[in-house]
């Protein structure tokens, strides 16, 4: 069972009674910077493989072989 409405309300009071309105504001501010610098970023790097002519082929990287162990050996008791 999730926690209920009371819980919740307790906790986000809490919440800005430590942190206060300015610094919330400040760090949601800071977040949709990010997100915003983020979605550039992605469509700049869009823009530049839509661009290029060359396509790069990958070199396959070899797998290292499975280690097998020898079998024990069971003592007789």
């Amino acid at each position: 069972m999730g926690p209920s409405w009371w819980q919740i309300l307790i906790v986000l009071v809490l919440f800005v009674l430590l942190f206060g309105r300015g610094k919330i504001s400040d760090l949601m501010g800071d977040v949709a910077k990010g997100i915003k610098s983020f979605k550039s970023g992605l469509a700049d790097e869009g823009e530049e493989t839509a661009d290029a002519k060359v396509i790069e082929q990958e070199t396959p990287v070899p797998q290292p072989k499975p280690r097998t162990r020898a079998p024990r050996k069971r003592s007789s008791n």
